[in-house]
This record gives C-alpha cells, sequence and structure tokens, in this order.
C-alpha cells in the first residue's frame, strides 16, 4: 500500500490534537493491508478521510458496534473504531461497555478532548465541573466520568492512555493496543484549541508510567478528569483472555454467521 496519510485538503481547526493523532497513526498501524477503520460522528471523525485505509463512517455513537460486525464478517482484519467523548461516552456509552464485556478483537481509540466540539462546545460526560459550555452557560455541575474506570469494570482487557502531544509515545500505545487480542481501549488526551484548549495543562501535568502498574485500579484513579492532578499516561491493563470471537467456535466447527442471519 502506499503512504498511509492522504493528501486530502484537512479541515480542523490548526492546532487541533487531531493532527497529533493522525502523525502517531504513521507508525502505530503496521499492517493497513489489514486494517480497517470505523468513525463515529464528530471531529475525530473526519479522521478516515485521512487515513488510506478501508473504513466505514458510522452513526453518532454507533463506531463500536460497527467495528464488532466487521470484526465477527471478517476476523483476519485488524479493526480500529476510532470515537470521541461525546461519541462513545454519552450517545454510545451502551455499545461501549457491552464491547469491552464481551472483549471482542477490536481496538477502541478515544479522542478524548472533553466537550462536544463539532458543534460548538457543549459539556460531555468527561468535561470538568464548573466547565462553561453552550449547553452549561452557568459551569457544568456535574463531576465528570473517568473511561479507564469504566472500561476496566466493564471487563476491557487493555486499557491505556496517550496524549496527541507525545507522538512516538503514542505510536508505541497505538501498536500495542492493536496487536493486543481481545478489547483494547485507548483514550488519546487532545486539546481542543477552538472550545477546551487543555495543552498548557497537559504539558505540565501528564508523565508517562515506565512499566504496567501493579496497583493499576489506583493509577486509573489517579487522575479524576478535574484540574489539579497528575496525569498517568501508558498501559495500565494488559490481560490475556478468551474473546468473543473464541467463544463463537465449538470444537473445530466455526459458527457461519452469514448462515445464521439467513436462517
Amino acid at each position: 500500500m502506499s503512504q498511509l496519510i492522504l493528501p486530502t485538503k484537512n479541515s480542523w481547526c490548526p492546532g487541533c490534537g487531531n493532527f497529533g493523532i493522525l502523525k502517531a497513526l504513521e507508525k502505530g498501524i503496521e499492517e493497513p493491508d489489514r486494517t480497517v477503520a470505523v468513525s463515529g460522528i464528530g471531529c475525530h471523525g473526519k479522521i478516515v478521510d485521512y487515513l488510506n485505509l478501508s473504513s466505514f463512517y458510522g452513526l453518532h455513537g454507533r463506531p463500536v458496534p460497527v467495528a464488532t460486525g466487521i470484526k465477527l464478517a471478517t476476523p483476519h482484519l485488524k479493526v480500529v473504531a476510532f470515537s470521541g467523548d461525546g461519541d462513545s461516552l454519552n450517545e454510545g456509552i451502551s455499545h461501549l461497555i457491552h464491547a469491552a464485556k464481551r472483549n471482542n478483537d477490536i481496538t477502541v481509540i478515544l479522542h478524548q478532548n472533553r466537550n462536544f466540539a463539532l458543534t460548538v462546545k457543549q459539556f460531555t460526560a468527561t468535561s470538568p465541573r464548573g466547565f462553561i459550555s453552550n449547553s452549561s452557560p452557568s459551569g457544568n455541575i456535574e463531576d465528570p466520568l473517568n473511561p479507564l474506570d469504566l472500561m476496566d469494570a466493564s471487563g476491557s482487557s487493555f486499557i491505556a492512555r496517550g496524549s496527541s502531544l507525545e507522538i512516538d509515545h503514542l505510536s508505541y500505545l497505538i501498536r500495542e493496543a492493536i496487536s493486543h487480542r481481545g478489547f483494547s481501549f485507548l483514550e488519546v488526551l487532545q486539546p481542543c484549541v477552538a472550545w477546551f484548549d487543555t495543552t498548557k495543562e497537559y504539558k505540565e501535568k501528564t508523565y508517562k508510567m515506565e512499566e504496567i502498574p501493579e496497583n493499576y485500579k489506583e493509577k486509573i484513579k489517579e487522575w479524576d478528569y478535574n484540574n489539579g492532578s497528575k496525569i498517568p499516561l501508558g498501559i495500565f491493563k494488559k490481560e490475556e483472555k478468551e474473546t468473543f470471537e473464541d467463544r463463537l467456535k465449538s470444537g473445530e466447527k466455526e459458527v457461519n454467521l452469514f448462515e445464521i442471519a439467513n436462517g
């Protein structure tokens, strides 16, 4: 395959954290001919326009079930679902939880800008308390959700966090997530320079873990998605266990999903 990043005209805001994610994918995707990209709706969704990969646009909050279906129909492919925090932690949270619970063999890369950016600044499940937006003009009164904690509770077998400001490190995490057999959840912190510019905060507060922590449950909770904490980056959890696709096999006879669908 030719170059991974297409010369398509890019419509992200100058300085958007999505550029760092796109750059990290150049080294992070090692088998482009065997990789399928799926996206939802939001600023993150445009990434499939810029990748020279087979791809599919899902509905808002629905990249995970689409990725699941592609993996079940073509199990030899690597399937990567790109999603935003509003996309998969608001509209599509049930899909995310159940894919993690089943341990579907897909990778979810969550573009975490902590607001609905494409629709010009509303608060999401991970916006900090007090966040002023078009849907919370007096400040968000809710406490933010910790998606890594949610994914651990749901049974995700791979959990990691990276930053779009740390491209080489993020490339490594992408490779690890895609190569893991089972449900992989990779959260990527990305500043939204238009509506919630967290560049300074992430430069000052993020740090890289040298190895997978033994006390990963405590590490996951080290940052509460409000201000004032150090923010660990790296792999928190990597567990080998039976995948949903494994369970579809009965002895030597593999279940034919097309026969099931057609009765």
